[in-house]
């Protein structure tokens, strides 16, 4: 398996430092480039532009960098595609971002090539040192496949109100059989016993948010389909989750595909059984195909049919599905749990957990507990146990870690998802920019926020705690995974004192009533939960139910390429017929849309091409370390 690169402090970007007046003609500006796209060249270009597609010229993820780069690249693609009929949409605005700002305005065009598609675009400008408007960020986003039903709409059920519906179906169209047949799949023997042989376009193995999202995008376009879940229920990935759970982010990042799944009338921050609840009643009204109580327990690419052929075990019963297409939804953070090992461990007569079977404290009042780890999970779990009468807490911190205010991150953040905006709208502004500009932008914006409030993480540190105060949020997300905490609340616990930390040394060995660290301190302890993550790859679990020939030829999950795209997910994966997906509900519902997209087209027999070519960028720009 492949190590985690971190290239986006080495990649050639930089936000425009310059100041754009208050009072400026915005339309002329946009129509400055109104005929400039069926001709773009390399003087259209800042020399340091970034063009960031999304599956419509290039048929997957590409980021390519620089005029030269990007000149070269769009001529390669339109002469494939022959993309046309460009038009602006809304009004250009300005953005802001401390001392950099820019021009926005967002387009439409359409291709001609095969598949013909419809997209979307974002153009940011700004005045090069002429003060002539050239491009500095470009993007663009397929939108829909030309004759075919939209990805983005699906009808909810005539009669459901969300209840008594079996597996989110009422007429049992959901794989079951009826006198031999289904309506979503087809069964190969004509009969409706457990050993049937039933075939689909595609099987999501998954049924979270992920393979959620995944299944009712395949289901607006008309495609075969079953997500597969092991859970008893819809949403049971997140009820079996420990008691507290509950998100760190605003209600209106956490809908599903098609509609606002949960209302004003949920809290703010959604707990395990609101979004349980949610999925359960989404997957019922769009009469989603899912089985529930299914595993896959092995599978194997039938090379000659372009086929695979999935050995699975529903409600007890084994059963043999086909396919041509497999999206795998698992989630990578739940499966192989990672703890540090410390000496004598058979010496420790109390009570020892990772976080991914810890439920709650309520046994454990007053007695004394260690959190080994110090990230969102890790607050949750130390909370828990001061709020339940523990006698002592202690988090054990390995590394600085990166605290984010919730309310600091809500006073941008909120500005896109709100009960205003289409979250269709600001899924595409928030999730289509190349990950070395939102890393700057997090950063500028961030930091100068963090800056403001010197007094809470001093108060952290002056408690322990280590800090990262002015972290590099792309390395957080991609390479860590995890290493941050956006504090609800516990930060202000530690700092109080009401939770200890342990920095200073780390544990190294058992003792009967606890640990001794390296310089000798003993913490005591009748309970230890080790909240220290999971192996992230999902390459791993490739292996373990389609085998080793199979994961030696999909990408590693997650982590970043040399343009600093994200490795393995939501594009074509290295193998026929399989994808990766997952990530957080937001990032997992809107990349769904591409997935299925990937998945229609090759139905149709209208792949997207896909364009490998890495034209050469500008000998010139230089990359300027920022962070």
């Amino acid at each position: 398996m492949g190590d985690s690169v971190y290239p986006l402090p080495d990649l050639p970007c930089s936000l425009p430092t310059i100041t754009i007046p208050e009072f400026i003609d915005l339309d002329a500006v946009a129509n400055y480039f109104s005929s400039s796209f069926e001709v773009l060249s390399e003087s259209h270009f800042l020399q340091d532009a970034i063009w960031r597609d999304t599956f419509v010229m290039t048929g997957t993820l590409r980021t390519f960098y620089s005029a030269k780069s990007i000149a070269a690249a769009w001529k390669d693609t339109s002469a494939i595609h022959k993309p046309a009929s460009f038009a602006f949409q809304g009004k250009p605005h300005v953005i802001r971002a401390g001392d950099a700002s820019w021009v926005e305005m967002r387009f439409t065009f359409e291709t001609f090539g095969v598949p013909a598609m419809t997209a979307d675009g974002i153009l940011s400008v700004a005045p090069d040192k002429d003060g002539i408007w050239k491009i500095w960020l470009m993007r663009t986003i397929i939108g829909q496949l030309k004759g075919q039903p939209s990805v983005d709409k699906l009808d909810a059920l005539a009669t459901s109100n969300g209840e008594k519906l079996l597996n989110g179906s009422s007429d049992h169209s959901n794989g079951e059989t009826t006198n031999g047949t289904v309506t979503n799949g087809t069964v190969q023997n004509g009969t409706s016993t457990p050993s049937q042989h039933v075939d689909f376009q595609c099987v999501v193995i998954g049924g979270g948010q992920a393979g959620l999202s995944v299944g009712g995008r395949l289901k607006a376009l008309g495609v075969s389909y079953v997500v597969m879940d092991k859970h008893d229920e819809v949403g049971d990935s997140w009820a079996k989750r420990y008691d507290s759970t509950r998100l760190h982010t605003v209600r209106e990042f956490a809908h599903l595909p098609f509609e606002r799944t949960f209302p004003a009338t949920y809290q703010e921050f959604l707990t395990k059984d609101d979004l349980a609840k949610g999925f359960r009643e989404w997957a019922a009204k769009f009469d989603i195909n899912i089985w529930t109580s299914t595993t896959v327990e092995s599978g194997s690419w039938v090379s000659e049919h372009d086929t695979w052929e999935l050995k699975i075990r529903r409600d007890g019963d084994q059963q043999t599905v086909t396919c041509s297409y497999i999206v795998l939804a698992v989630g990578a953070n739940s499966r192989f749990p990672v703890a540090p090992t410390y000496e004598n461990r058979e010496a420790f007569r109390g009570l020892v957990q990772h976080s991914g079977e810890y439920t709650n404290p309520k046994a454990w009042v007053g007695k004394h507990g260690i959190v080994v780890g110090s990230g969102n999970t890790a607050h949750d779990v130390a909370d828990d146990m001061y709020s339940n009468g523990m006698a002592s807490v202690t988090m054990v911190q390995r590394n600085p870690t990166f605290v984010i205010p919730i309310e600091l991150y809500r006073e941008t953040h909120d500005r896109l998802y709100n009960a205003n905006t289409p979250t269709e709208l600001a899924d595409m502004m928030f999730f289509t920019g190349p990950a070395v500009m939102t890393r700057l932008m997090a950063g500028k914006m961030l930091h100068a926020k963090i800056r403001q409030h010197p007094e809470r993480f001093d108060a952290l540190e002056k408690a322990g705690f280590l800090l990262d105060r002015y972290a590099d949020m792309g390395y957080v997300i991609y390479v860590r995974q995890g290493g941050h905490y956006m504090d609800v609340g516990t930060s202000g616990k530690i700092a109080a004192g009401l939770i200890k930390m342990k920095t200073d040394s780390l544990p190294v060995r058992w003792v009967e009533d606890g640990l001794v660290c390296a310089n000798g301190d003993h913490l005591k302890a009748d309970v230890v939960v080790f909240s220290t993550g999971f192996v992230g790859n999902m390459r791993l679990l490739v292996a373990e139910l389609l085998g080793n020939d199979v994961a030696a030829q999909v990408e590693d999950y997650w982590g970043l390429n040399e343009e600093g795209e994200l490795r393995g997910a939501f594009k074509p994966s290295g193998h026929p017929g399989f994808w990766y997906t997952g990530g957080a509900i937001g990032q997992a519902r809107y990349m769904s849309r591409f997935i299925a997209l990937q998945i229609k087209a090759k139905c149709l027999g209208t792949p997207l091409p896909i364009y490998q070519k890495t034209p050469p960028r500008n000998s010139s720009i230089a990359v300027k370390k920022v962070l």
